[in-house]
């Protein structure tokens, strides 16, 4: 979408408030200007006067999503997940009836702002520090930017938390957190001399989850180790990975996903992002050719998982799922 069209949007966006709360010059509205406020700063270092006290929240992205719910609360809107029509699958259950405004990559800016928000959350895995779609987002409520794509969802969590004013509760749910990786991890000492690679699978092609991202973090703090050639950190997405090149996939373990039909250039292609699109996908890889070539095939040693989990991006109900797969290779 071009910038004269986010700024159209936004137009449309502040006109839908208007008949609702009425806009301000200032991002906020007039509802919000009789509400007490306390200042805080974002990832990026912004000063946003948020209410004391959050009653509206709107989450335009799985992370922040994710963090409101591990809070205990439920937003007045959020985003399609990454390559699905819905909120993501493992969110959906503790979401019903969480209202959609758009997907990740295209925000409805006219449904934003019929949910009366009176704080917008957003990070660099939805908007990916856009200004002109920033901008039309301010013109409806307080936008706070939580994280950055490929950064720790330790520190998105955080600044999640300290948006609502829960900080406390927060660090609450990152020592749970804690807790659990400790109790996993010791039950996996029969793994510690094998290597993991975490796969997304889209039509005929593979693309790698490294380090930075969720999946890639919950193993690390498993102490479980990636081959050499996924023992890094990426770009804060996916890595793709050619046909000529399909065994640097390859690992002792592979965890195999796939989300729905998405790519970079179609995210709301739709589609399914669970376990069993995942078998569906790994029967179409097995007609590539080198696939059934690969150690962890000929081993049996591939597993499929539910691509909203491993191959997306979230916060701590996320990582505790990722955790909780990985705890069934030593069940």
């Amino acid at each position: 979408m071009k910038r004269r069209d986010f700024l159209r949007a936004a137009a449309l966006a502040c006109a839908t408030a208007l008949g609702l709360t009425a806009c301000t010059g200032d991002g906020g509205t007039a509802s919000q200007t009789t509400t007490e406020t306390r200042t805080i700063t974002d990832v990026q270092g912004t000063s946003v006067d948020v209410p004391v006290s959050p009653q509206r929240v709107v989450a335009l992205s799985e992370p922040t999503l994710d963090g409101l719910l591990a809070l205990g609360v439920t937003p007045a809107g959020a985003v399609a997940g990454r390559g699905q029509n819905d909120i993501a699958g493992y969110l959906r259950p503790m979401a019903e009836g969480v209202p959609l405004l758009g997907n990740v990559a295209q925000p409805n800016f006219e449904a934003i702002g019929a949910a009366k928000p009176d704080l917008i959350l957003v990070d660099g895995t939805s908007i990916n520090n856009n200004p002109p779609v920033i901008e039309a987002l301010r013109a409806i409520a307080p936008v706070v930017y939580t994280g950055y794509a490929g950064g720790d969802w330790r520190i998105n969590f955080r600044h999640i938390a300290d948006a609502m004013n829960m900080s406390d509760a927060a660090e609450d749910v990152i020592a749970d957190y804690d807790a659990h990786v400790a109790e996993v991890k010791a039950m996996l000492s029969d793994y510690r001399d094998s290597t993991f690679s975490i796969v997304r699978w889209q039509g005929n092609s593979a693309a790698l989850i490294l380090k930075e991202l969720p999946a890639g973090t919950a193993l690390e703090d498993l102490g479980l180790h990636r081959p050499p050639n996924q023992d890094r950190r990426g770009r804060g997405h996916s890595e793709p990975v050619s046909q000529e090149n399909l065994r640097d996939i390859d690992a002792d373990y592979i965890f195999f996903g796939t989300l729905g039909g998405s790519s970079v250039n179609n995210p709301s292609a739709g589609g399914a992002a669970n376990l069993e699109e995942a078998q569906s996908a790994l029967a179409q890889a097995e007609e590539v050719p080198g696939f059934t070539d690969l150690k962890a095939y000929r081993d049996g040693t591939i597993i499929p998982v539910a691509g909203d989990l491993w191959t997306s991006t979230g916060g701590p109900l996320l990582m505790n799922n990722i955790v909780d797969d990985v705890a069934q290779l030593a069940s």
